[in-house]
Parts: structure tokens; sequence; C-alpha cells
């Protein structure tokens, strides 16, 4: 469940960037979204230089694979759904080898707080 309230942020996240970019299917949209996304979580978790070019570089190979995986799969949604888990999977656990624990909390309570449905039952 996790897993898709990440892919609903990283959506919502990306999504002015894609509509401010000219060039939405090309590789300078994916840079442009990787960009965003690392600055968003550079705000949240407090990432220094170093984690800052890795983290920046796990996006980028993180919404490459998802847009090929998507492109893949797009006649077999079920398919599409596991390989999106298994590559958001994945990226998590390469993320959290990148940052310190305390900043891999914060990502994960921003990640939650930010994908939340709103309101309380």
């Amino acid at each position: 469940m996790n897993k898709v309230y990440f892919l609903a942020l990283l959506a919502v996240g990306t999504q002015g960037v894609a509509l401010a970019s000219n060039d939405t299917d090309g590789p300078g949209a994916i840079q442009a979204r990787a960009t965003t996304l690392t600055r968003t979580m550079s705000e949240k978790a407090r990432l220094d230089e170093g984690q800052y070019l890795k983290v920046k570089q796990l996006n980028l190979r993180m919404l490459t694979e998802m847009d090929d995986l998507k492109t893949r799969f797009a006649a077999d949604p079920a398919v599409m759904d596991q390989q999106l888990a298994n590559a958001q999977t994945r990226y998590e656990l390469e993320l959290s080898s990148l940052l310190r624990p305390a900043q891999f909390a914060v990502y994960q309570q921003s990640r939650s707080s930010m994908t939340a449905l709103g309101g309380t039952r």
C-alpha cells in the first residue's frame, strides 16, 4: 500500500516539472523530474552534498526504470504493478543505504504525510 502512495507522491511531485517542460518524453524531462524530486528530498532530509549527488543519480535511475516499465508492460497492468512494486522496493533499499537512519526516517515520514488521503476516519 505504501508503494502505491509513493508512486502517487512521485506523480504529484513531478507534475509541475512535466507541465513546464516542452520535452515531456525525453531524457531532459526525466532529468528535470529527478532534480525536482532530489531537491524536495534534500530540503526535507537535509542531505549533504555527497548524498545529494548520489540520491539524484538514484532518482534518475528510478524514474528511467519506471518509465521503461510503464512502456514495456502497458498491455498488462497486473504485471506492470508488480514490476513497479519491485522497482520501488529496490529504490527504497538503495535509498536507505545512502541516508543516515534519521534522514531515512524523515523521508519516510514526509512521504507518508504527503501521500495521506486526507482526513481522519
